[in-house]
């Protein structure tokens, strides 16, 4: 009788009434679920409640359609184990999980629908880091060395086409190797990334590296897996761009280079046709010195402009999108 009055103590010290909780024991695969769902039904918080019901039931109906066995359930466990460990302050290795199964773009189409015009956003990615150092427009975001040329400019605007000053720019990428400054371990500051704000009149420009199409990340438990399914690791060679301003959306998106032989096939189903950009070669040297750049010779130069929506078209086009979902 002591240690029943000692349970129902420690349950109401965690807020918990165990008089008020259903009364579950014998499960069997007919009863399991309905069981999970009934000792989860005094949860408080509505959303949350409807999120673990929908995650339940998929769970379970997977289980039962794949007859799933003991030994494949513990695979499954030491693998988002090893996943988990595989994190770190600079790697995100549950994003790239999430990123090379899908979940990351589908998360984005629905949450990040855009009106006609507007820049289209694209996943994030596991290279983003909150350390870049601010530049001003027209620096380099690349120290010297780390790549061919590549001189970027252009405006960001809203639909309308009017110009949308002091925007917060990011922006990452590879260098020449194909490797992010986080994938170095003798990394001492950020490189190949920098933070900068448009002018004025909404425009900016920065200095940086051509990218190369670069293996993600094959040394954990993702990019084996990745391997198991007979696919590549590769992503296209792309440059992030992420773009904060007052009244607007956040838009988070990135810049892909035509030709890549890796455009269809992207191993995180990142790549929108309308983010697809050619580059033009500029051969005359002046114009690399004069846009500040250290050495005489050639860059790749590209215009690109970035329109931004804001809450309220986004809000309507994410209205639309399901609309049609649904019909």
């Amino acid at each position: 009788m002591e240690s029943l009055l000692k349970a129902n103590e420690e349950a109401k010290h965690h807020g918990i009434d165990l008089s008020k909780l259903p009364q579950i024991m014998d499960m069997t695969a007919a009863s399991i679920t309905a069981n999970v769902h009934a000792i989860n039904s005094n949860c408080p918080d509505e959303r949350m409640k409807f999120i673990f019901g929908s995650l339940v039931n998929h769970m379970h109906d997977f289980v039962r359609e794949t007859s799933l066995t003991t030994e494949e359930w513990m695979t499954a466990i030491n693998f988002l184990t090893e996943t988990g460990q595989k994190c770190s302050d600079i790697r995100q290795e549950f994003i790239l999980l999430s990123d090379t199964l899908g979940v990351s773009t589908l998360v984005d189409s629905i949450n990040n629908a855009k009106p006609p015009g507007a820049t289209e956003s694209t996943v994030l990615g596991p290279f983003f880091t909150e350390d870049a150092q601010d530049v001003e427009n027209g620096d380099s975001i690349a120290s010297e060395g780390k790549g061919d040329y590549l001189f970027l400019e252009g405006l960001v605007t809203d639909v309308q086409g009017r110009p949308v000053p002091n925007a917060i720019i990011d922006t990452w990428e590879t260098d020449g190797h194909g490797l992010y400054d986080t994938q170095y371990t003798s990394r001492e500051k950020p490189d190949c990334r920098g933070r900068l704000r448009t002018a004025a009149d909404g425009s900016y420009a920065f200095r940086a590296v051509v990218p190369v199409s670069y293996p993600i990340p094959n040394d954990g438990p993702v990019g084996r897996m990745v391997a198991l399914l007979g696919r590549h690791v590769f992503r296209p060679a792309h440059l992030h761009i992420h773009i904060e301003a007052p009244g607007f959306e956040t838009l988070t998106t990135a810049i892909y280079f035509k030709g890549d032989p890796y455009l269809a096939s992207d191993a995180v189903f990142g790549v929108k046709s309308s983010l697809i950009v050619a580059p033009e070669l500029v051969d005359d040297t002046s114009i690399s010195r004069s846009r500040g750049f250290k050495t005489d010779k050639p860059h790749a130069y590209l215009k690109q402009n970035f329109v931004l929506a804001t809450p309220e078209e986004g809000a309507a086009a994410r209205m639309k999108q399901l609309e049609n979902v649904s019909k």
